[in-house]
């Protein structure tokens, strides 16, 4: 029955920590890996606003393990949090900023003219959402400490001693919440891409990473730049042919700072990064879209005056201004507008502007000024304009012949009778006698198989005429009912799961990578919109008697053996074709008892350089990376 009496009796008030408890996605994004990182991405930001304050010039992070769970510890060498007391609160300004949220020096502009942590929760949230959270501050020639616990202090604020009185700085040392977190793991992958960032963005700053959690050895890296976004371009640009020099763009207002590297190089695709206050904006906002507008603007208004043409060229658009470059773009600004806590995207409208207008300026003259340089730019964009305009011509053919729309070529697909795509998936898989076994050993009413036949094309180093006449490709693009490019549209899509399943030796994570290259150079909104998974096939099978076992590696096959006190057969599958229909379906395609790995970019930067890496021209790069690499996993996962 309803209870329609609702009264002042059934408001629930919560404390700001209680809050954050409650609804903790709402502050960190999610309480999975993200949210995990996210916690310490708030103390490292803290420390950052101190350096960009001019107050910090050394940070030191620690990880550790304690009982299963990792610790977090980051140590600057800044003013140090202030300790005196707040007199309406009458607590020590540390308390309050570690127990209230929108508390803290961010809000007037007068301490930091520019910060990362823009609502003052970050401390608060991160001791919420902790089992522990120390914090130690030098300051005023004496070392301070308190200590909290799931957003409530457990100590006073003490006094440990005294200390030379130059020496300053602030010490946060926490314990992810495991009440609160799926995970226990910091990814490391993602933390020291952060740092790289950091460095670059960050010049003359050192950044100390120590892992002491024991999960490999102790790991010590120290991150450092002298020059910032130069660096930072060469850093982008380390597996790539240069076309063009850099250009840095400089611009200082009263309260925003617009820095820019950029260059164009021997690629297709753009890569550009973007920041806010040293905050990545994965999504981009208003200042990557002014400096795309003031980049069209400049290129094409060059050619429109300076460049006489007796042969009929591609119109110049957009894109044809971006293929082939990288470059950075950071934003130091007051009250930034971020769409949510986790600052993927710029929203303030007059950056826009203010960006186009810097952009447009500055590239105008240094056109004029070095007609060398924009020749080799304007080259490398009419190049692009008129493969634009080719491979267009090339999909209008396709289409025309029904090779995206219609049905795919009769014997490939082993369709399913579903339609739903939020029950759908299709299985690409590597070979006819591992198609074989899984067409027969599939549930028809909602998986699929495209078996693929013949080398899969190496998009990388091939032009789009020669990836839109790929019969291979076409089939897949056919297939998941899509479209491609500019005909893209996610609502179209058949199959809500799309698994590669390939050999778990050498020649399958090849092909898997060839794949994923194609994935993320051509349809990557279906690996942002999370359709994307690597089917995980076994390596062994362990049989005792009547009991057998399936494990996925190495390790897990030893610990098997110890149970079987190591006399067990051993069954090693070098392929699927090896196994039965019954069995493929038992280990890689049961839903219930199956291993899936989701495709996610978790860094554009990173992704780029590793495909750029492992499927370039450059053969000196590849081999260093696999080098250093081949000991530490099996396969990439991006």
């Amino acid at each position: 029955m309803e209870n329609n009496d609702y009264s002042a009796k059934d408001i629930v008030v919560l404390s700001g920590t209680q809050g954050v408890r409650k609804r903790p996605a709402m502050y960190i994004g999610s309480t999975g890996i993200a949210g995990f990182n996210h916690l310490l991405y708030e103390v490292i930001d803290n420390s950052i606003d101190e350096a960009t304050a001019g107050f910090c010039n050394t940070i030191k992070i620690t990880l550790y393990n304690e009982d299963g769970i990792d610790v977090g510890e980051v140590s600057d060498n800044g003013r140090g949090i202030p300790i005196d007391i707040i007199p309406k609160a009458n607590k020590p300004a540390l308390e309050v900023i570690m127990t209230s949220l929108h508390s803290g020096a961010k809000f007037e502009n007068k301490i930091y003219k520019v910060s990362g942590g823009l609502h003052g929760v970050g401390l608060t949230v991160i001791n919420s959402l902790s089992e522990y959270t120390v914090v130690t501050v030098k300051k005023n020639g004496k070392i301070y400490r308190q200590s909290f616990s799931r957003g409530i202090p457990t100590s006073e604020l003490q006094v440990m001693g005294d200390i030379d009185p130059n020496d300053n700085g602030t010490t946060i040392k926490f314990k992810p919440d495991k009440e609160i977190f799926s995970v226990s793991h910091f990814d490391t992958t993602t933390i020291t891409e952060r740092l790289v960032d950091l460095s670059f963005l960050n010049p003359g700053l050192k950044i100390e990473f120590r892992d002491k959690r024991g999960i490999t050895e102790d790991t010590e890296k120290i991150y450092h730049s002298n020059n910032g976004l130069p660096d930072f371009l060469d850093y982008i640009r380390s597996d790539k042919l240069p076309i063009s020099k850099p250009i840095i763009m400089i611009k200082d207002y009263e309260s925003i700072k617009v820095e820019l590297a950029i260059q164009y190089v021997e690629s297709y695709s753009e890569e550009l990064i973007s920041f806010v206050n040293r905050i990545k904006t994965g999504e981009g906002g208003t200042h990557v879209i002014g400096f795309h507008t003031a980049l069209t603007r400049a290129i094409t208004n060059y050619i429109q005056k300076n460049v006489k043409s007796k042969n009929k060229t591609a119109a110049i658009e957009g894109e044809d201004t971006r293929e082939g470059l990288i470059g950075v773009i950071s934003i130091l600004m007051q009250n930034p507008e971020f769409e949510g806590q986790t600052k993927e995207k710029l929203g303030n409208s007059n950056i826009k502007s203010m960006v186009d207008s810097f952009v447009y300026s500055t590239l105008s003259t240094y056109f004029e000024e070095n007609p060398i340089e924009i020749g080799k730019i304007i080259a490398k964009v009419q190049g692009a304009a008129e493969a634009r305009e080719y491979a267009r011509r090339a999909r209008e053919l396709a289409r025309k012949k029904g090779m995206f729309d219609g049905p795919v070529l009769s014997g490939k697909l082993a369709d399913c009778t579903e339609d739903d795509p939020e029950k759908t998936e299709i299985f690409i898989v590597e070979g006819d006698s591992a198609a074989g076994s899984s067409k027969q050993g599939r549930d028809r009413f909602y998986q699929a198989i495209l078996p693929l036949r013949g080398k899969v094309l190496n998009v990388e180093k091939a032009t789009e005429d020669k990836i839109f006449g790929n019969k291979e490709l076409h089939m897949m693009v056919t297939a998941f009912g899509t479209g491609i490019k500019e005909s893209f549209d996610i609502s179209k899509i058949r199959y809500g799961k799309i698994i590669l399943l390939t050999d778990a030796d050498v020649d399958g994570s090849h092909i898997r990578t060839l794949l994923l290259t194609f994935f993320y150079r051509y349809l990557k909104q279906l690996i942002e919109n999370g359709n994307v998974y690597i089917a995980q096939p076994p390596l062994y099978k362990i049989s005792k008697g009547r009991e057998s076992h399936y494990v996925y590696s190495e390790e897990e096959m030893n610990e098997k053996l110890k149970q079987f006190e190591g006399n067990a057969n051993i069954q090693r599958y070098k392929g699927l074709g090896e196994m039965n229909p019954e069995q493929l379906w038992e280990t890689t395609m049961d839903p219930k008892t199956r291993v899936l790995k989701k495709i996610m970019i978790k860094d554009v930067v990173h992704a780029n350089k590793i495909f750029s890496i492992l499927m370039g021209v450059d053969v000196s790069e590849r081999r260093k990376f696999l080098e250093e690499h081949s000991k530490d996993v099996n396969f990439l996962d991006v």
